[in-house]
């Protein structure tokens, strides 16, 4: 009797296990790939509208078969070494820094082996992050948008608009090491030739960005030229709402600026940029190395005018300037 109770107790005993393992094992499910997010800036909502539609482009849905961490830095450059060391720690699938100079440095410093997604502002032979374009050799591609060439002509079509400025202030985010040094080193010979004059002022935080329109009316600059800096774009509302007060016309490197009052902007599609860093994370994940991925170039550019804003500072936009411009805001 005591060896038939032994053999019950055994038997409800494998039938409890054999219960138990079937949902475990129908439920386990290879675990979704991450994608680690990285902007200096404050959450873009088009930026991101445009990285998912690239995403999607290349087959993944957030939420279905891939999991995105968004990491917005509002400006604080100084983060990036111990978030990005972080990221490389958790070994998430791919890193992908659109329109970020700064953070796509400070990611290859962190990892040569998770791949890297870019958007950079300058060459990125020159940045040291890709030995050819055509063929990227190590674990980073992406897509170059060209800020100091764009800044360039940003600075030509802001003379055509205000012909009578001379005096410029050109302000720069320090923090941004790497597009605050190459802006430094190439306005002045872009200024030269236009015949302007520039100084150069400094801000990293929004009190900075008041002081510093502060000292370009102590200073009687003419106009202001908003160097490109991620973290600029996404204090839109602060900068547009300063130059009104203050009666500057200004030029900027992104499109959201002018859409919020801002009098211009003349720079690359950013939007197109962020969805070409979601079409290649995409594709990374399916497999793609990124050294076989060519890093792109950038062919959209815009050139965005606010004629309210136009009116209020004075300011008539010649017919010449209004066939050139992509979108004209009433």
């Amino acid at each position: 009797m005591r060896s038939d109770q032994l053999r019950r107790r055994e038997f409800i005993a494998l039938l409890g296990s054999a219960a138990a393992w079937p949902l475990p094992a129908r439920a386990q499910q290879p675990a979704m790939p991450v994608v680690g997010f990285v902007n200096a800036g404050s959450s873009d909502a088009r930026g991101l509208a445009a990285f998912r539609k690239g995403l999607n482009e290349a087959g993944y849905v957030e939420g279905q078969n891939v999991r995105v961490e968004y990491h917005w830095l509002e400006g604080q450059f100084d983060r990036l070494p111990s978030l990005m060391a972080d990221l490389v720690r958790r070994r998430v699938a791919v890193i992908a820094t659109p329109a970020g100079n700064f953070a796509t440095l400070a990611a290859k410093a962190a990892t040569t082996t998770i791949p890297i997604v870019f958007g950079v502002g300058e060459d990125p032979v020159k940045l040291g992050l890709v030995t050819n374009l055509a063929r990227p050799d190590g674990n980073t591609t992406g897509i170059s948008f060209f800020t100091l060439e764009v800044a360039a002509k940003r600075l030509g079509l802001l003379h055509d608009l205000v012909p009578r400025a001379v005096r410029i202030a050109v302000l720069v985010n320090p923090a941004n090491v790497p597009t605050a040094e190459a802006t430094l080193r190439d306005m002045p010979e872009a200024a030269r030739a236009l015949g302007l004059q520039i100084q150069f002022l400094n801000a990293s935080t929004l009190r900075e960005i008041e002081a510093a329109f502060a000292d370009l009316v102590r200073d009687r600059a003419e106009a202001l030229f908003v160097a490109g800096d991620t973290f600029f774009v996404s204090r839109r509302v602060q900068f547009a709402t300063l130059a009104a007060r203050y009666g500057i016309p200004a030029a900027y490197p992104g499109r959201e600026v002018v859409e919020v009052g801002g009098l211009m902007s003349y720079a690359t599609d950013r939007a197109d940029m962020f969805r070409q860093v979601g079409v290649y994370t995409g594709q990374i994940l399916k497999g793609a190395k990124p050294a076989d991925l060519p890093v792109l170039q950038s062919t959209k550019f815009e050139l965005v005018i606010n004629l309210l804003t136009a009116r209020a500072l004075g300011i008539e936009v010649p017919n010449s300037i209004q066939l050139l411009a992509d979108e004209l805001i009433e």
